[in-house]
């Protein structure tokens, strides 16, 4: 097997370098792609389109550039159904600098909240 060949592609919407609280209302999504060592090759950097993200095609545009998880800070019951419908894993309750919540994800520390947008509080990663 090739170790440094992409094999999974991590999308996170982003505001500046952190995981935005809300996934519809991002400024862009930032996609990292990691290698089968699972250390971070690349990364992206994909504007978010206008609309609710239940509502935009970003689920499609996404699983055409390969991004098989979501980790979000938060997101309506909606918009996770239209991801992981496109077959995009969703991971809520996701804070922080976007690099560091990758690694963590790599390091398996991170687990779904269960939390969708009726409730704003708690946005932690879901650490055990």
């Amino acid at each position: 097997m090739d170790t440094n060949k992409v094999l999974l592609k991590i999308a996170i919407p982003t505001v500046g370098n952190v995981v935005d609280d809300h996934f519809g209302h991002c400024d862009h999504y930032t996609i990292f792609e990691v290698n089968g060592k699972m250390e971070i090759e690349n990364e992206l950097f994909l504007p978010a389109g206008q609309g609710c993200g239940c509502k935009s095609n970003i689920s499609t545009i996404l699983h055409n550039l390969g991004v098989t998880v979501m980790l979000a800070g938060n997101m309506g019951e909606g918009a996770k159904n239209v991801l992981e419908s496109a077959q995009i894993e969703v991971i809520r309750g996701c804070n922080g600098d976007v690099t560091d919540v990758v690694n963590m994800f790599l390091r398996g520390e991170i687990n779904d909240s269960g939390v969708g947008c009726a409730s704003h509080e708690g946005h932690s990663c879901g650490q055990d």
